[in-house]
């Protein structure tokens, strides 16, 4: 493997905005309000991952006489039958408890549709870094700009812009961490790198074997399942293409496998577990997401795509069903040289969703695909 590059901007690292979105994301993981400021308004904004009685009257005296709206997501207000081409503010009322909050969050049915409008810039920016915290989609907000509101100091101030622009910072301060030798029971040897982000994400490239650097490389973006990978979960097939694309890896004499942080395709452990209860009362995979205010697939490979070039490998052979990737990579200025399938084993326990995967999303199964285009 060619010297990995380790050139990253270290200024990033120390940079203010940077700083104050990282200390909201671990306010937000805290369950603690922070103040979200844009022009001409400050939104007090508390997450409502986990709120109860006591949260919420803390938040509503902290707010006072303000009355804090419901951020939600402009997928979750689709949802709930809403008009919606942005994140909308819901009114809330003084009977709205922490339960008929959190049921307007993620019921898959409501008995009733609070007035709404669209959510202000500050508020939108608080949806958005709940989201990339990996919480439930949805925030308590108040703007306390000109209504005699005193914010503690103890208090986290975030600049919207600085959330628009984390992801893509988060990017660019990529850094190696470390590398190492790992021998596995197959006997090929393998490096992993693990890499480091502004958020401290830990994506880890393996380079199996020896693979020629000078000609396109077997890749294979992997997101992480816990279930799947090390569990072995029958609901999905990811744990089987991680095995399959090892030995793939293998039988090619080297590759890369990006290992991702892309759980519940970019919604985290908690919300996967989330949306699989959902799916147990009927809904597929991809409305199980929409219903909790999620895209379809949050997934973004900005980063896989750095990884990628900071490896020295920009032309690839990529091992995937899923024509997102394809363009994925190709929009951040990877070339695809050709796509290699990976035909996991269907059962019983993930045949519902691998056929909405193939329906809804173009997911490339032979198998599985033949067989639907032959029934319609």
């Amino acid at each position: 493997m060619n010297e990995v590059q380790t050139g990253a901007s270290s200024a990033l690292f120390g940079s203010g905005r940077h700083t104050s979105v990282s200390r909201g994301l671990g306010e937000f993981h805290g369950r603690r309000p922070v103040l979200v400021t844009a022009k001409g308004e400050a939104v007090l904004a508390l997450p409502v991952e986990g709120l109860d009685g006591r949260r919420l009257a803390e938040f509503t005296a902290l707010c006072g006489p303000v009355v804090a709206q419901l951020i939600i997501t402009e997928r979750r207000a689709l949802a709930l039958g809403l008009d919606a081409s942005t994140p909308m503010a819901l009114s809330l009322s003084a009977g709205d408890d922490a339960r008929k909050i959190l049921a307007l969050v993620s019921d898959t049915t409501n008995d009733r549709l609070p007035a709404a409008m669209p959510a202000s810039p500050a508020a939108a920016a608080a949806i958005q870094l709940v989201k990339i915290s990996q919480s439930l989609p949805a925030v308590l907000a108040a703007d306390v700009v000109g209504h005699g509101v005193a914010c503690e100091e103890s208090i986290v101030r975030v600049e919207a812009d600085a959330v628009a622009r984390f992801a893509e910072d988060a990017i660019s301060s990529l850094i190696v961490a470390s590398e190492a030798s790992v021998p596995l029971n197959s006997g090929t040897p393998t490096r992993f790198v693990v890499f480091r982000d502004a958020m401290g994400g830990s994506p880890v490239a393996i380079i199996v074997g020896k693979p020629d650097f000078t000609n396109a490389v077997p890749v294979r973006l992997h997101s992480a399942c816990l279930t799947g990978d090390v569990f072995g979960s029958r609901r999905c097939d990811c744990g089987d293409q991680l095995r399959l694309a090892l030995a793939l890896l293998e039988d090619l004499s080297g590759g890369v496998i990006l290992y991702l942080a892309h759980e519940g395709r970019g919604l985290g452990l908690a919300n996967k577990m989330r949306t699989y209860q959902l799916q147990d009362h009927g809904l597929d995979t991809f409305d199980a997401n929409t219903t909790l205010g999620f895209d379809d697939d949050e997934r973004d490979y900005g980063i896989a795509a750095r990884m990628l070039r900071m490896l020295n490998c920009t032309r690839i052979v990529l091992l995937t069903n899923n024509p997102a990737k394809l363009d994925g990579l190709t929009k951040a200025g990877i070339e695809i040289a050709s796509r290699m399938p990976l035909d996991a084993p269907i059962n019983a326990d993930n045949h519902r969703y691998m056929t909405a995967k193939a329906e809804r999303a173009g997911y490339q199964f032979d198998d599985l695909t033949a067989s639907l285009t032959d029934r319609s």
